[in-house]
């Protein structure tokens, strides 16, 4: 088995942006719980996730360039996906209860 030493300049700062993006994930789950309405509730776990994942997406090319030796970045796209299919969810969601309480009031 090939066991590979990561470098302190690499680990420290990616143990401490893993720390944040959790963080960031918590607070974004405590703001859904601590929210009464569903158009507030949306704004907390979608900001916690954006945070979270850009906290952890570095700490991923930072680990994964130190290891290799050279610049990786094929984390991004994933990132990217997220990062494009979080807010649209919460557009798609967001529309939906509109139209539902509006349906409601009329």
């Amino acid at each position: 088995m090939n066991v590979e030493t990561l470098p302190a300049w690499s680990a420290v700062p990616a143990a401490i942006l893993l720390v944040l993006g959790g963080l960031c994930t918590l607070i974004g789950s405590l703001g859904l719980l601590r929210l009464e309405q569903f158009f507030q509730r949306m704004h907390a776990p979608s900001m916690g996730t954006t945070l979270g994942t850009g906290c952890v997406l570095a700490a991923s090319v930072l680990v994964s360039s130190a290891l290799a030796n050279r610049p990786i970045v094929h984390e991004i796209l994933i990132t990217v996906f997220i990062v494009i299919t979080a807010p649209m969810t919460a557009i798609l969601l967001m529309r939906a209860a509109a139209k539902r309480s509006g349906a409601r009031h009329e």
